[in-house]
């Protein structure tokens, strides 16, 4: 779209007698008449390129954003650095296309971008294989629950309490179609509850879901969960945040079948809740079952290095009845920021921005508390989220912090409308911390 036109009585008389018309009036004679502005809009005499880029400017100074306003806001987005190599890498024309790059034929460099993101996802989650991303992490939990119930017999799947809600509510929605019971593990002092999970885990469940760090930002313990799940034949689903993996345990290592997740934080910004990617990845028992699109590595007739899609068990391949999902695209731009990023960081760049997350996040929990005003919901692990119960509801409170220049945390709502979760990344310097700890002492 081009940001400003500025037609001369020339350029419009031209257009008009190439396209064999009087007058402007005629180019809109389509348009019913009671449809039609009659009057001008209210936006001024004509203005010149300059003032009109310092009239939109004015009017989107009037917004706050994560760019010139403390972020204290996660609850599955993340306000996490984005290196600024990313942009102009991404917006070369051999990426940006609004083709989806689906075909066999498609060039050898989206596929090599494709084939380094699920390698990178790979080595991220410890999985045998990964495909070239999903829309988003709920729908990765979707297609896994999916893939669970195509694969093992049985009429429920267990999904965890501490689920993020909107994952637990696109799970719910995909398993209605498949007759699907979904049974809510109970969460108990923040984190899923174990012992109840064992008690109604049986010969029925095709799978358990559990995320780590959970929505409440608590490292979940998931000790003996992956034996209790295989003893039941069941698999395995483990959520979790991509940058956290640079410092916790993998899903391989709690012995997952399916790894998931939201890979936003991964240098793609939070754009109001999206565009953004999820990623999933399986063991190699489970890898012709994956859903989506996967690239392998091959050589050509030269005996070249090459990369051609494989392995893909969708409907556009294979037998409908057979297919694993009738899912056709992939989040291609989000994948390949996400390579873009983790290649740019590094093993050393991601621990680091993981730890700082975590210090970040401990520390401002810390002065908080130290308030006396803020206290504390449970003493569990957590990364970078943490969940404080406050003297008035957490909606007021929010609405306290953005008049004073802070975007505050996510308020939770029912019986727990006094409590918020608060995150702090490694964008969150010391002094914007302080003073947010500042403004809550004086507004609680």
């Amino acid at each position: 779209m081009f940001p400003y036109i500025p037609n001369t009585d020339e350029d419009v008389r031209v257009m008009l007698d190439r396209l064999g018309i009087s007058d402007v009036d005629q180019l809109f004679s389509d348009i019913p008449q009671a449809l039609r502005l009659t009057e001008l809009l209210s936006i001024g005499a004509p203005k010149s390129e300059i003032e009109i880029r310092k009239m939109m400017h004015k009017l989107a100074d009037q917004n706050l954003s994560g760019y010139g306003t403390p972020c204290f806001l996660g609850a599955g987005a993340y306000d996490h650095t984005v290196p600024a190599i990313i942009s102009p890498l991404v917006q070369r024309s051999e990426y940006l296309t609004s083709y989806t790059p689906y075909q066999p034929e498609i060039s050898q460099g989206t596929l090599q971008v494709i084939f380094e993101f699920q390698t990178m996802i790979c080595q991220l989650t410890g999985m045998a294989v990964s495909n070239a991303s999903l829309y988003d992490g709920p729908s990765a939990a979707a297609e896994a629950a999916m893939m669970s119930a195509g694969i093992n017999k049985g009429s429920k799947i267990l999904i965890s309490a501490t689920l993020n809600p909107e994952v637990k509510e696109v799970v719910k929605t995909y398993m209605r179609f498949r007759s699907i019971e979904v049974v809510e593990i109970p969460e108990k002092d923040g984190h899923t509850d174990l012992k109840a999970m064992n008690e109604i885990l049986d010969a029925e469940a095709v799978a358990v879901l559990i995320q780590s760090p959970n929505f409440y930002g608590v490292v979940e313990n998931l000790e003996g969960v992956s034996e209790a799940v295989h003893k039941q034949k069941a698999h395995f689903i483990m959520m979790q945040d991509p940058i956290s993996l640079a410092i916790l345990k993998t899903p391989a290592d709690w012995g997952a079948d399916i790894a998931i997740g939201e890979g936003q934080p991964l240098g793609n910004t939070i754009s109001f809740g999206g565009p953004h990617l999820g990623f999933i990845g399986v063991t190699k028992k489970l890898m012709r079952k994956l859903p989506g699109r996967i690239v392998g590595e091959t050589v050509d007739l030269d005996g070249k290095r090459a990369f051609t899609l494989t392995l893909q068990a969708r409907e556009q391949h294979i037998r409908r009845g057979k297919a694993t999902s009738n899912i056709c695209s992939n989040q291609a731009i989000n994948a390949l920021i996400a390579t873009i990023y983790m290649a740019t960081m590094g093993k050393e760049g991601l621990v680091e921005v993981a730890g700082q997350s975590a210090k970040r996040a401990a520390y401002l929990r810390k002065q908080l508390l130290a308030t006396g005003k803020v206290k504390a919901v449970n003493d569990q692990p957590f990364f970078r989220e943490f969940v404080v119960e406050l003297p008035k509801s957490a909606k007021e409170v929010n609405q306290l912090l953005l008049e004073n220049g802070l975007i505050g945390g996510y308020a939770l709502t029912g019986d727990r409308e006094n409590q918020m979760i608060l995150c702090a990344t490694e964008k969150r310097t010391k002094d914007e911390m302080d003073h947010l700890v500042r403004v809550m002492e004086a507004i609680l």
